[in-house]
């Protein structure tokens, strides 16, 4: 057998495992506080539709289904936490705060703190094209990591995860998702600031993917700097560092 891959059976899919790809699965593991019994769970949430049809695995062989499953655990475990943490908070502002917390840019955010992307098996044109940065891809591979834990290792575990990588910080989730709404606020409430403005300072990439950079100013200066793959999510990471270096200053 080749020293350098094995031949392995996962989910029904006949692929090559290279020892570099085992050694950044158990990587990943040590990083996120979970020994998977099954590992081929782990690799299939981590493996996008982009890979599973470039090497021609078989249906079903990606992570959504993981995906579909994490997200019902988050939502209940995310929901649970916050009926009972915040006691006196009525139906709606409970349903308002957990959209914010479940939403695609918060999860993405979330997976900074694992890098994520770097772990992804993605197809070489999604690779390319920026996939390890895409919002969409990283938060789906989160859910997808969440359903795998779930199914390997049962609701407590996959609760401990969220609780850790999610629900730690569940003002700072808000402060991210509500960062252009919470800096214009801030902005309007101090009357000798200037003027808030986003200023687009650099584009770059081909049409089909992308790479915006901008500024939030204030009165002409900048206070943080954001990138996106559009200019709406640039603007949200400019207006959250912001935010951070605001808060510098005032302690």
């Amino acid at each position: 057998m080749d020293a350098v891959a094995v031949s392995i059976c996962l989910c029904n899919s006949s692929l090559f495992y290279r020892r570099n790809d085992m050694e950044q699965l158990k990587e990943f593991q040590k990083k996120i506080g979970y020994q998977f019994q099954q590992e081929g769970l782990l690799r299939q949430a981590l493996t996008h539709s982009s890979y599973a049809n470039e090497h021609r695995m078989k249906k079903l062989s990606d992570n959504e289904r993981l995906e579909f499953l994490g997200d019902a655990v988050l939502e209940i475990v995310t929901s649970d936490f916050l009926y009972h943490e915040h006691t006196d908070v009525p139906e709606g502002e409970l349903t308002r705060v957990r959209a914010s917390i479940v939403c695609e840019q918060t999860l993405a955010f979330c997976t900074r703190a694992l890098n994520l992307g770097d772990y992804l098996f993605l197809g070489k044109g999604e690779d390319q094209t920026g996939g390890r940065k895409r919002k969409s891809i990283l938060s789906d591979a989160f859910e997808a990591i969440i359903g795998a834990i779930y199914l390997d290792g049962g609701f407590a575990n996959a609760k401990e995860f969220i609780h850790r990588f999610v629900l730690n910080n569940v003002e700072h989730m808000q402060l991210f998702y509500d960062s252009k709404t919470i800096l214009q606020e801030i902005v309007q409430g101090d009357e000798h600031s200037g003027k808030l403005e986003y200023v687009l300072v650099e584009e770059s990439g081909p049409d089909h993917n992308k790479n915006y950079k901008v500024e939030a100013r204030i009165g002409n200066k900048s206070y943080g700097c954001g990138e996106g793959h559009t200019k709406k999510a640039a603007e949200q990471e400019a207006a959250y560092q912001a935010i951070l270096e605001l808060r510098k200053k005032d302690k």
